[in-house]
C-alpha cells in the first residue's frame, strides 16, 4: 500500500467505493462553511489503493512525526448511516484512537487539530455514547 499523499490540507480518505454520488455529496457537505463562516480544509482523496483500509493500516502509513497528526476516513459506516459520521483517526498522540464526527461539526475538529489549538482527546472524550461527536454541549 502506498504512503499517504502529501498535502497542505487535512486528509479525507475514501475507503468504501460502493457509491460515487454519496462520496461526492459528502465531500461537498464537509466543505460548506459553518454559520459563523468557518470552513474545513481537507483534500478529498478517492484512490482505490485505500479501499478497505483499516485503522491499523492507516497508522502504519502515517508514521509519527509525518505530515499528518490525524486523518478523516469515509468508510462503510459513514456511507450507510443517515448521519454520515466520518471516522477520525489519531496519528500522533494515541495512534489508532478514533471517534466519529458528523459533517456539520467537522470544521471544528479539523480547524482545532490542524493548529494544535485542542487535543484529539478533547473531541474523542466529548463524543456521544455511540462514539459520534456532534458538537460541544452548550452550558
Amino acid at each position: 500500500m502506498k504512503k499517504l499523499p502529501k498535502t497542505d490540507n487535512s486528509l479525507l480518505l475514501r475507503t468504501e467505493f460502493s457509491g460515487d454520488a454519496a462520496w461526492d455529496a459528502l465531500c461537498d457537505a464537509v466543505k460548506l462553511p459553518s454559520d459563523e463562516g468557518f470552513q474545513t480544509h481537507v483534500d478529498c482523496i478517492s484512490d482505490l489503493t485505500y479501499e478497505g483500509l483499516t485503522v491499523e493500516q492507516l497508522v502504519t502509513l502515517a508514521p509519527k512525526g509525518g505530515d499528518h497528526t490525524f486523518a478523516f476516513v469515509v468508510d462503510r459506516v459513514t456511507l450507510n448511516n443517515p448521519d454520515r459520521p466520518i471516522l477520525v483517526v489519531d496519528l500522533y498522540d494515541e495512534p489508532g484512537r478514533t471517534f466519529r464526527v458528523i459533517p456539520r461539526e467537522m470544521w471544528g475538529v479539523e480547524n482545532n487539530l490542524s493548529i494544535a489549538n485542542m487535543d484529539f482527546s478533547e473531541f474523542a472524550d466529548n463524543a456521544d455514547p455511540d462514539g459520534v461527536f456532534r458538537g460541544f454541549t452548550q452550558t
